[in-house]
């Protein structure tokens, strides 16, 4: 491994810490699909992000993989199966959770794998999941639902149960990483900022369902970071204190992945790009060209790459 530093400074955050340092790696929506082409997810190189990303994780010595989900393009038995033997590369734990993208929806035109069988291939066994990673606690919720919950929606929700869980378990945890697919207040408000500003007619993205009663339990418990996916924009928000880190997609601009290195001091967030510029070059190209929505949220995602980093909340 080089002793380069990777990427670009997305943020540096007060937490969370940890006495012992833990090196994480966040890998968000590659929408992996081997029989599928086109649209601005560049259907065609997804298995190729996907794995040029994977590589570039196992030269970074990381401690564990998560990833708030849409692994696959719908769920597809052969793309689950794709993404599982490009993880096999690692020698680490990855902790997982579905996206809106990899459980069973309505009108699918192939039978979707179920729940159980995406925890078994990409997380520890089930959901809701905690694990140890160093002193770093690791919670995963399910917010993207199964073959009897959301089915006829992208919207996301974490349910009463799961609430009560987490409420639990945060009971218990001092340095608390949740991972969930959808996104929080703050973070989804800045899409609707930007359409009231700048793109009236752009659409935004299925969101979560009552997101202030997740947010109570996050607050309630101290969380110290919540990671999420689902609109493939590099983004921080604030909600009630609770710090959200949305993570980039794989597959198409900007294509990248996150490297949270977390210390004493707290957690330097890293922006690491998987293409080269020619393969930027087009996936901001073909997604600024596919919709008003589609080129919305590139505006927002080159915005927020000439800003970073987007948050200091320390000073060295």
């Amino acid at each position: 491994m080089s002793d380069a530093e990777p990427g670009l400074l997305m943020a540096q955050l007060d937490r969370p810490t940890t006495s012992t340092p833990v090196r994480l790696a966040a890998i968000a929506d590659p929408h992996v699909s081997t029989r599928a082409d086109g649209t601005s997810k560049l259907f065609e190189h997804t298995l190729d992000h996907f794995v040029a990303a994977v590589d570039d994780i196992a030269s970074r010595d990381v401690d564990a993989v998560v990833s708030p989900g849409d692994l696959t393009k719908d769920g597809e038995p052969w793309n689950a199966e794709a993404a599982a033997d490009a993880l096999d590369g690692l020698d680490v734990p990855v902790y997982a959770v579905p996206g809106n993208h990899d459980v069973p929806k309505d009108g699918d035109d192939h039978d979707a794998i179920t729940v159980g069988d995406f925890a078994d291939q990409f997380g520890p066994g089930s959901y809701p999941f905690h694990e140890q990673v160093g002193d770093i606690d690791v919670l995963g919720v399910n917010s993207a639902g199964h073959a009897d919950r959301l089915t006829d929606t992208h919207d996301g929700h974490v349910d009463a149960d799961q609430r009560a869980w987490l409420a639990s378990e945060l009971d218990r945890t001092d340095e608390s990483l949740v991972v969930v697919h959808h996104n929080l207040g703050s973070v989804t408000e800045q899409l609707r900022r930007h359409r009231d500003r700048v793109a009236e007619t752009m659409a935004i993205p299925p969101t979560m369902r009552e997101t202030d009663r997740l947010v109570d339990v996050l607050a309630d418990g101290d969380v110290s970071l919540v990671l999420t996916g689902h609109f493939h924009l590099p983004l921080l928000g604030v909600d009630r204190g609770v710090r959200e880190l949305a993570t980039p997609t794989t597959c198409s601009f900007p294509q990248s992945y996150l490297l949270l290195e977390i210390t004493p001091a707290g957690t330097d967030v890293r922006l690491v790009p998987i293409a080269d510029v020619d393969g930027l070059e087009l996936a901001h190209d073909r997604r600024a060209r596919d919709s008003v929505t589609a080129r919305g949220l590139t505006s927002i995602g080159a915005a927020r790459l000439a800003s970073m980093p987007l948050a200091v909340e320390r000073t060295e």
